[in-house]
């Protein structure tokens, strides 16, 4: 079996970064590497194609293996038939603590073409899950530091407001 495995840590808590992940109608506006329809659901199949600057990966149509909220999403695919160059793709959140994650993203594939396809195309693959995961964390830390922001400008607002203390005129 060979595997390629990434791992990059986020300023964003787990429900934050699988959210993201998992929103596939939004990849367009943060990911220009992958795009993905369907739904993050077991026993589901997506549609997951390459991004502008995905450069030439085929598109695959895998079936959801696991789909645990703010943990996993796990896919198989094949190209062309079962046997010939398989993948099971796995993004894994581990919750750090303190609004803090890592996505692990790694594939294993196999095959009677895995060994040849990933000398050929293996480099290429890992970059992009290298710049899927970048992309990933600066949406996250980006949607994280909104919330936070306007949490906090909220939670000042009612600090001034004397109705919120319950004064009264």
């Amino acid at each position: 079996m060979n595997d390629i495995s990434t791992s990059i840590d986020i300023d964003a808590p787990a429900d934050v970064v699988y959210r993201v992940l998992t929103d596939f109608e939004r990849y367009s506006e943060w990911n220009p590497h992958t795009r993905i329809s369907g739904r993050a659901e077991e026993g589901t199949r997506l549609r997951v194609s390459p991004g502008p600057e995905a450069g030439r990966t085929p598109t695959f149509r895998p079936r959801v293996l696991r789909a645990d909220e703010n943990r996993e999403l796990r896919w198989l695919g094949h190209l062309y038939v079962r046997g010939l160059f398989d993948g099971e793709h796995r993004f894994l959140v581990e919750d750090r603590g303190d609004g803090r994650s890592r996505l692990v993203q790694s594939e294993s594939f196999d095959g009677l073409l895995a060994g040849p396809i990933l000398r050929r195309i293996g480099a290429d693959t890992e970059a992009n899950f290298r710049g899927v995961n970048s992309a990933l964390k600066a949406r996250a830390e980006s949607l994280w530091a909104e919330a936070t922001e306007a949490t906090e400008a909220t939670e000042t607002n009612d600090a001034r407001d004397p109705a919120v203390d319950g004064a009264s005129d």
